[in-house]
């Protein structure tokens, strides 16, 4: 029996460009919601982000986060386009923009206009520093908001300076909780009967992915420091160097870190001055060397081995392409291929449910004729998935 989307018949309009309403839309889509995608004549400019790219032109950066979608066609400067997609989000069950504050009033594309129409439409807007306060007018990118929301001042060598992760860490962090905002309005509307309008930040989400380090701030007010490689409450949890490679060791309790030095033949947990974790923090260094020069008489292979027979969390720092070639990867088949084109699969499983990854990323405009014929004929959105 063929497995069914979870939301399946769930209609999407999505007015965002780049990567975090984009994230959305796509996340949307892969779980069995029919998304068009609007782009303006010149497309998301995602499309020309590379290299690579793909032999249609597409760029992997696009391809990445588009999947799943349909792409209409609309230049807002054009009245009859205007109409066509204020037509499609009478329509929709969700909307999602990320234009700048207000930017979308003067085409009758704003909440309050919609909601005219669409009283339970879930209407999410997602921008740099959200729809209020003195920064709501300001352009938001990723790495300025990485910047300012302190993590990247958490990042990088103790010595060294600030630095960003590899990937737009902001951008997909909001992209994520907006499907979990436009999942719980989703869930609201059967018993309430209206829809909603959801304000996501960049920043906002950036200072609640602080997590443990925003926490420690609050309740020291020293701000935490940015320490490389190692953790600031947790030791051993760092990376260290064998002969042939590095490996990260990260002992969680003091059960596992005497796992360790039984299992490698020490003698070190039996030290009071190393004994918990709260001893072996306050001697983190000479603790540290002692490991490190012990661990380069080791192979990566050989220590990760004697580690993992005894369930100390442990293994290798990869590249990517390692990552995706890991035997676990390969188990899970998180790499699938669709029309010769190589994509990582969503995170979720279900053992009920499947997702739909049926469909490229779409060219520009390749579904405008489509949606425009249904709309002139007075057609219900159809679900494709």
């Amino acid at each position: 029996m063929k497995k069914k989307l979870p939301l399946r018949g769930i209609k999407v309009l999505e007015l965002a460009r780049v990567l975090a309403g984009p994230w959305a839309g796509q996340l949307l889509a892969d779980l069995g919601a029919d998304v068009i995608k609007i782009e303006s004549p010149i497309g998301d400019e995602t499309r020309t982000w590379g290299p690579p790219f793909h032999d249609d032109d597409s760029s992997a950066y696009f391809q990445s986060t588009n999947r799943g979608k349909r792409s209409v066609v609309a230049n807002f400067k054009n009245k009859d386009d205007c109409q066509m997609v204020r037509q499609l989000a009478k329509r929709a069950d969700i909307m999602i923009e990320n234009f700048k504050v207000g930017g979308l009033t003067k085409y009758g594309l704003d909440y309050t206009n919609i909601k005219k129409e669409n009283p339970s439409i879930i209407y999410c807007s997602v921008t740099g520093f959200g729809q209020n306060g003195p920064y709501a007018s300001r352009p938001g990118y990723d790495f300025i908001i990485q910047a300012m929301g302190g993590i990247m001042d958490l990042t990088g060598e103790a010595q060294g300076e600030p630095q960003k992760p590899g990937v737009a860490y902001a951008d997909i962090f909001t992209g994520l909780y907006s499907v979990v905002a436009i999942q719980s309005a989703l869930l609201a509307r059967q018993t309430i009967g209206q829809g909603t309008h959801i304000d996501m930040s960049l920043f906002d989400t950036q200072l609640g992915v602080l997590a443990n380090q925003g926490a420690s701030y609050l309740k020291t007010r020293v701000s935490p420091k940015r320490m490389g490689n190692t953790h600031p409450v947790i030791v051993p949890y760092q990376k260290f160097d064998t002969h042939d490679g590095s490996i990260i060791i990260a002992c969680g309790n003091d059960n596992q870190f005497e796992k360790l030095c039984i299992a490698l033949g020490w003698e070190l947990h039996s030290q009071k001055k190393y004994r918990t974790n709260k001893n072996r923090v306050l001697n983190r260094h000479t603790l540290i060397s002692l490991m490190q020069k012990r661990i380069l008489l080791f192979s990566k292979t050989e220590i990760l081995s004697k580690l993992h027979a005894v369930s100390v969390p442990s293994g290798p720092i990869n590249s990517v392409e390692e990552a995706l070639n890991d035997e676990q990867a390969l188990h899970r088949q998180i790499v699938y291929e669709i029309n010769g084109i190589s994509a990582i699969r969503s995170p979720i499983l279900f053992d009920t449910f499947s997702l739909n990854y049926n469909h490229l990323s779409p060219k520009l405009g390749q579904h405008t004729s489509e949606i425009k014929e249904k709309l002139n004929n007075n057609m219900l959105w159809e679900n494709k998935s």
